[in-house]
C-alpha cells in the first residue's frame, strides 16, 4: 500500500507544487487539509478543494478554526497589546499554531504515515510546524519538498507548467496569506532591505477617502460592539471592523524581524482591524489599569508574543501568562473613539466607568483634591530618603 501523507494545503504555489511532487515523484497518497483561520469565504474554500483534487489529492478536508483560533490565541494578543517590534500584530505566526494543531489532529485521526507542509528552508513556518508535529506526533515522518529541494518560486512555477497545471502564475509572484488577524504579502520587493510593495500587490484596494468616526466597545478586554452594532462573538466584530477600515488602507506596513533561525526577514502585511483593536484596547487600558498592572503586562506580553512567534505555543508557561492576562482584564470595559483616514487612524479618547482619570480626584497639571501641599512635602522627603542617604555618605567618603 502507498504511504498516506497529510498535506497542509492553502491552494497557493508552494502547496500546489507539494501535491504534484508528493503524488508523481514520491508516489504517496496525498490527503490535503485546509485550516481556515478566517481568511477564506465559502466560495474560496470550494475553489481550493477543487484545485487540490484536480492536482491529484486522494481527498480534501476543510476545517474551520476561526473561533477556536480567537479563543485560544488572538484574545491573548489583544489582552497583551502584542505587536512584534512595535509594528506587527503576529498575523501569520499566531495562526500557524492553530493550523499546525489542526493538521496534527487530522493526521492522527486518519492514521497518516507522514505529514507534509510547504515551508521553505529560510523562514519561521518550518520551525512552527515541525515543532508542533514532533511534540504531538512523535516519530511521524515530516516531509517538506520546498525546503528539501531548495526550490525558488520560479523553479516551482516551471515544474507545475511542465506538469500541465493551470494556475494564475502571475498572481503567484506574490505569496499572500490571509487570516482573521491580518494578511501577509511577500514578493520580490520584500527580499531586499529597500523596497515597498506596489499598490496592486495589496489584497485590499484603497477605495475610501475622507474620514469616518468609529466607536469600539470592549467588555472585559474583548471587542463586542462597533458603533451601534452588537456582536455575539468577537470574531464577528473583527470581521465587521476589517470591512469598515480595510478600504482606507489602514494597517499596511512592512515588518522587519529576526527569524527563529537567526536571519533577518521582511514581509508586507495589512491588518486594519488588528491595529485598530490593539491601539484602542491599549488606550482604554492606560485609563483603567494601575501603573504596575501596565508595567508587568508589558513585560509578560512581550515574552508571550515572542514565544508564540517562535512556535512555543505548547510550552506550559504560555498557559500561566494567559491566566495573568485574563486577570488583568476585569475592568477593561468601555468605549474607545477613533477617527479613520486614508492610510491612518487616530484614537480620540475613551469613556469607561472604571476610568482612573476621574476629575473628583484631581486634574493633572491643574489642581489636586485628594491631598495637600504638606502631604506632598512629607511624601517627597520619605520617597527620596534612601537616595539622599546614598549621596550624603558618598560625599563624606570622597571628601
Amino acid at each position: 500500500m502507498k504511504k498516506k501523507v497529510v498535506l497542509a494545503f492553502s491552494g497557493g504555489l508552494d502547496t500546489s507544487f507539494c501535491v504534484k511532487y508528493l503524488k508523481d515523484d514520491m508516489h504517496v497518497d496525498v490527503h490535503t487539509i485546509t485550516v481556515n483561520t478566517g481568511g477564506f469565504d465559502e466560495a474560496e474554500l470550494k475553489r481550493i478543494e477543487a484545485h487540490a483534487l484536480s492536482l491529484g489529492a486522494v481527498d480534501h478536508k476543510t476545517v474551520d478554526e476561526t473561533r477556536n483560533y480567537y479563543d485560544k490565541v488572538i484574545r491573548y494578543l489583544v489582552y497583551g497589546n502584542v505587536l512584534k517590534n512595535n509594528a506587527y500584530p503576529l498575523s501569520v505566526s499566531a495562526e500557524r499554531m492553530s493550523q499546525a494543531l489542526a493538521v496534527a489532529d487530522y493526521a492522527k485521526a486518519i492514521g497518516a504515515d507522514g505529514v507534509a507542509h510547504g515551508s521553505t528552508g529560510a523562514g519561521n513556518d518550518q520551525v512552527r510546524f515541525d515543532m508542533v508535529l514532533n511534540i504531538l506526533l512523535p516519530g511521524i515522518e515530516i516531509i517538506t519538498p520546498i525546503r528539501e529541494l531548495k526550490l525558488s518560486r520560479e523553479a516551482e512555477i516551471a515544474y507545475l507548467k511542465e506538469k500541465g497545471v493551470a494556475m494564475n502564475f502571475e498572481k503567484a509572484q506574490y505569496s499572500i496569506n490571509k487570516g482573521i488577524w491580518g494578511t501577509s504579502v511577500g514578493g520580490k520587493e520584500t527580499l531586499n532591505s529597500l523596497g515597498m510593495l506596489p499598490e496592486e500587490a495589496w489584497p485590499t484596494p484603497v477605495t475610501k477617502s475622507g474620514s469616518e468616526r468609529v466607536v469600539l466597545h470592549f467588555e472585559k478586554g474583548e471587542l463586542n460592539k462597533v458603533n451601534e452594532k452588537q456582536f455575539d462573538h468577537p470574531v464577528e466584530a473583527i470581521q465587521f471592523l476589517q470591512q469598515l477600515a480595510g478600504p482606507y488602507g489602514i494597517g499596511r506596513d512592512i515588518h522587519v524581524g529576526d527569524t527563529i533561525i537567526g536571519i533577518k526577514g521582511r514581509v508586507g502585511f495589512e491588518a486594519a482591524a488588528p491595529m485598530l483593536i490593539i491601539k484602542s484596547h491599549h488606550a482604554l487600558e492606560k485609563h483603567v489599569l494601575t501603573k504596575w498592572q501596565l508595567s508587568w503586562k508589558d513585560q509578560l506580553a512581550q515574552f508571550y508574543g515572542n514565544w508564540l512567534h517562535e512556535g512555543q505555543y505548547l510550552d506550559p508557561v504560555m498557559r500561566d501568562i494567559e491566566a495573568f492576562l485574563i486577570s488583568t482584564q476585569q475592568h477593561v470595559t468601555g468605549e474607545v473613539h477613533a477617527e479613520l483616514y486614508p492610510h491612518r487612524f487616530q484614537v480620540l479618547g475613551i469613556e469607561s466607568p472604571y476610568d482612573l482619570m476621574s476629575a473628583k480626584f484631581g486634574k493633572y497639571g491643574e489642581m489636586n483634591l485628594g491631598w495637600t501641599g504638606d502631604d506632598v512635602k512629607g511624601f517627597t522627603k520619605i520617597f527620596g530618603n534612601q537616595v539622599g542617604i546614598y549621596h550624603a555618605i558618598k560625599k563624606d567618603v570622597e571628601t
